[in-house]
């Protein structure tokens, strides 16, 4: 049994938002970590049927809860009219709610209570580094890290992506009718994976895709509100070099985009296991980030003249680059030297393949589990 990262202390004196795509292990983690508490899953017909018919049955069956006590509802985004009953049971009762979901869209829309203020919010990403005793890097690039996907063996890896991509993700965006036209909308993922970690342009996108810009930027929405993919914006602070101020895109798990474009086995030295490469180690960053309280900003550094740093932390605290190479050579550290003329004070860091860490022109090369243990024991984000 994998041991989760994420431990929702925060449940036992409030109210809290448990976001993550699906099968994240959201469930699982709940069952695991609050196994006496009440439990209301949306995804049982029953139980949804009983609940979103009369929505007050809930207070009903509450009412005589003690005050501390923690209650769950799973997939709250399927009846966002419970949360009114909700934010009375927190405010008359003193119950706890921890409430779960796989997509904020409906729970943004104009009217629903989101129990103003009084829930505090965590989110679940996939697997890390830190929950994975014998971390294989190759595994975790070509399976991804969502749980049941990282533990699953070669030979099953293309149907649980398969299933993965034609159920949750098309049928979901199907089901919440977000868009009009479906064949449209799968057009725009596949494109949306052959510009997966790099800068976004909407005017090129839409042309791809046969739809103007506007569209393309309320697909992207979709995809962030229902946790499939996030943003990464530009780090826009100029000194004497213009930079570009799009952001990038990066779908939530990094085996995503590669099944929509039918790359499988991807083996060190190709382009696409780099890009992977670079994928899943701001995947591990975006985590770590998340599940420390997310204040810290991570964004990325591209000048119009071509430098590019990969991730910056923070106020330029600390510049890195990903590279998967086997050896660093100064062809690699270009772009982090000219981001250093700028901003003196940055640590720079080159993640590779290299056996060993060392320094190299004043930069960091840290091998990638070197890496990941140093950035999971809190030394590279402060």
């Amino acid at each position: 049994m994998i041991n989760r990262y994420l431990k929702l202390t925060d449940a036992q004196s409030d109210s809290v938002f448990l976001f993550g795509a699906r099968q994240t292990g959201k469930t699982t983690l709940l069952l695991q970590q609050f196994p006496d508490s009440k439990f209301y899953d949306l995804l049982e017909s029953d139980t949804f049927e009983r609940l979103r018919r009369n929505p007050s049955v809930l207070r009903q069956e509450l009412e005589t809860a003690d005050s501390g006590s923690v209650v769950i509802i799973d997939e709250i985004q399927l009846i966002p009219e419970l949360l009114n009953e909700v934010h009375w049971l927190i405010v008359r009762k003193g119950i706890n709610f921890i409430l779960s979901g796989s997509s904020a869209r409906k729970l943004k829309r104009r009217g629903v209570n989101t129990l103003g203020g009084r829930a505090v919010l965590n989110a679940l990403f996939p697997l890390v580094y830190a929950e994975i005793p014998d971390f294989d890097l190759n595994r975790a690039i070509n399976h991804g890290m969502i749980p049941s996907h990282y533990l699953a063996s070669d030979r099953m890896i293309h149907k649980k992506l398969q299933a993965y991509i034609s159920v949750y993700l098309k049928e979901e965006i199907k089901a919440e009718a977000l868009v009009r036209n479906l064949g449209t909308f799968n057009r725009f993922l596949e494109t949306a994976a052959l510009t997966n970690s790099e800068i976004v342009n909407f005017n090129n996108i839409a042309q791809d895709c046969g739809i103007d810009a506007k569209t393309v930027k309320e697909y992207f929405a979709i995809l962030e509100e229902t946790l499939i993919g996030y943003m990464i914006p530009a780090y826009t602070k100029t000194i004497k070099r213009r930079v570009n101020q799009a952001p990038k895109f990066y779908f939530f798990d990094v085996a995503i985009p590669n099944y929509l474009l039918k790359k499988s086995n991807l083996q060190p030295g190709s382009q696409d296991f780099g890009h992977s490469f670079e994928h899943l180690m701001i995947q591990e960053i975006k985590a770590y980030i998340g599940y420390h309280g997310g204040e810290t900003v991570l964004s990325y550094w591209h000048t119009y003249t071509g430098y590019e740093v990969d991730a910056v932390i923070g106020d330029a605290e600390v510049a890195i680059e990903f590279k998967s190479s086997q050896e660093v050579q100064s062809k690699h550290i270009k772009g982090l030297k000219a981001f250093l003329e700028e901003h003196p004070q940055a640590r720079l860091i080159i993640v590779s393949l290299d056996v060993n860490p060392r320094i190299f022109n004043g930069v960091e090369v840290m091998p990638a589990e070197y890496f990941l243990k140093k950035l999971w024991a809190g030394e590279i984000v402060r």
